[in-house]
């Protein structure tokens, strides 16, 4: 009996030591979308979702790393448990919420329309009506088109925000659909700013758009989802979101 304490007790430390010692692995999608993320000259992934994820991190005391892949492959790859979180502004929407989990939401974003400088601004139904608008493959917009714009324009899906940007500079498209914080963010660059306008944010329709950004998780990871929880509000609380937020934003980027 004392040899099967021992060894029964050997084996819990075991187990305590490969789970301290287990990494959180963070999903992020494989390619540049700033302000949030993007890789550095060194290749390392830097931007405030990365940073978020570094102080999210150091609250749940945990070790983090990230895996990048394309955006439609990040909840396949979570559920095959290529990693463990999805970290990659993806909005929290009842669709996804049939497949996966959500934490509580870490930041919000209306979605909006760009277009040519001389475009005329507007972003309903009529304002797009015989255009083309440029939207990223398996997006929240995408879904948005088919319901209120699909009647009246086309849609050009892009595997790359990127691309639809190119696009649009070129004018091989009339406008780009997507998030609200990175279209204003390429407005700003140079190659942005010489071709392209806001034509303004469509309406709301939660349904469809979701209630902001939050983290995806396994549905049988319900400890692992709590814990983010707790760690991105004790970020909020101890004033850390508000500084690392001003490195990047002359706004709140947690919205309403």
């Amino acid at each position: 009996m004392k040899l099967l304490s021992i060894l029964l007790t050997g084996a819990a430390l075991a187990a305590s030591t490969l789970n301290a010692g287990a990494e959180v692995r963070f999903g992020v999608m494989n390619e540049a979308y700033p302000p949030f993320f993007t890789k550095d000259a060194s290749g390392k992934w830097v931007g405030w979702e990365i940073e978020l994820m570094d102080a999210v991190c150091a609250e749940m005391k945990e070790q983090c790393s990230i895996v990048d892949m394309s955006w439609d492959g990040l909840i396949p790859g979570l559920e095959t448990k290529k990693f463990d979180v999805i970290w990659s502004s993806m909005s929290i929407t009842d669709e996804r919420k049939k497949t996966i989990d959500f934490t509580d939401k870490y930041y919000n974003t209306p979605s909006k329309l760009i277009g040519a400088k001389d475009a005329a601004a507007g972003a309903t139904a009529d304002d797009v009506a015989d255009k083309t608008i440029g939207i990223q493959v398996s997006t929240i917009q995408s879904e948005y088109f088919k319901t209120y714009f699909a009647e009246k324009a086309s849609e050009k899906t892009y595997s790359t925000l990127d691309e639809a940007f190119q696009d649009l500079a070129a004018g091989r498209i009339d406008y780009v659909f997507g998030d609200a914080i990175p279209l204003a963010e390429f407005l700003k660059s140079d190659f942005g700013k010489d071709c392209c306008a806001d034509m303004g944010d469509v309406a709301d329709d939660p349904a469809i758009l979701g209630v902001g950004i939050g983290g995806g998780v396994r549905k049988e990871d319900t400890a692992l989802r709590d814990k983010l929880n707790a760690a991105i509000a004790a970020v909020r609380a101890s004033g850390k979101y508000d500084e690392l937020s001003k490195k990047y934003f002359d706004f709140d980027p947690y919205g309403k």
